[in-house]
């Protein structure tokens, strides 16, 4: 199960890292982040798409080593956790939750509980 989930989240994040690093622009629409600068496209292109996409082929070179699959759990764990819960904070402090925060506190938290329950999980055998 952990290379399963290991998979998976590693596609996802690698996929939405590319369209993000490919089509920053899309963010204004769908989350309200636009880049007002040449810069600011740079940043964009490097904070969504870049660390997803090394975020994803993290997972995925985990996933492929039986050595690496538990650091690969806890990290995904704790990369989504740290996502889940910034948003979770800022939103309740911001009063707001719009389709994006939400559909991102979905998957983040999600991810958060399958990877660390795979984590805390006794090795098989035992």
């Amino acid at each position: 199960m952990a290379r399963a989930y290991l998979v998976i989240a590693g596609l996802m994040w690698l996929a939405y890292g590319l369209y993000l690093l490919a089509v920053p622009q899309t963010l204004a629409a769908t989350a309200g982040v636009a880049a007002s600068t040449p810069t600011g496209v740079i940043e964009l292109r490097a904070m969504y798409g870049g660390l997803e996409m090394a975020v994803g082929a993290f997972a995925l070179v985990c996933a492929f080593s039986v050595g690496l699959r538990r650091g690969g759990l806890l990290g995904m764990g704790l990369a989504c956790a740290g996502l889940g819960l910034a948003r979770l904070g800022s939103a309740l402090a911001a009063g707001e939750f719009s389709t994006y925060t939400r559909q991102g506190l979905a998957l983040e938290l999600t991810l958060t509980g399958l990877a660390l329950w795979l984590f805390l999980r006794p090795p098989k055998g035992t």
